[in-house]
């Protein structure tokens, strides 16, 4: 089952950054950006988050929380927040719980190779739970001020 835009998220738990347990019920009442990325320290990865955190108090003062989510390992996303002095969390999602609900696995080439790995999706999740936007197949260059956009104009009309 994958997720369709106008319908609740179902209720979510899975491990975060901060030892924190990511809960959706726990974040109603606020907008939720979920940014499924590829992999911890990567060009691409490194540079989307880069994008997030610099826009990250005009997400805020949407009342909106940010979070990004790979197959990564919690002590590996650590590593990387620390490094790259993200301010918002990242979601540990090993189970690949998270990608099958949102349907974020694909099947991908890197040099002639095929391989299982998460297509960059971008999701938004209304104060009331449910998913109103998304985007895949994300090109990083000016993803993050596409969604913060898409807010704003959500948030003014």
């Amino acid at each position: 089952m994958s997720l369709t835009i106008g319908h609740p998220v179902p209720h979510l738990t899975a491990p975060a950054t901060s030892q924190i347990e990511f809960s959706l019920d726990q974040l109603k009442g606020q907008f939720i950006v979920l940014y499924f990325y590829p992999k911890d320290a990567t060009p691409g990865c490194t540079t989307e988050g880069h994008d997030f955190n610099n826009l990250l108090s005009e997400f805020e003062k949407l009342n909106c929380k940010i979070f990004g989510i790979s197959r990564d390992s919690i002590k590996q996303h650590e590593s990387f927040k620390a490094k790259q002095g993200y301010n918002f969390e990242l979601i540990s999602d090993e189970s690949e719980a998270l990608c099958q609900l949102f349907d974020v696995i694909k099947l991908k080439k890197l040099y002639g190779k095929e391989y299982m790995g998460i297509d960059r999706s971008t999701f938004v999740i209304n104060p009331a739970g449910i998913l109103v936007q998304e985007w895949r197949a994300v090109k990083v260059t000016e993803h993050a001020q596409i969604v913060l956009d898409y807010l704003n104009q959500l948030t003014t009309s």
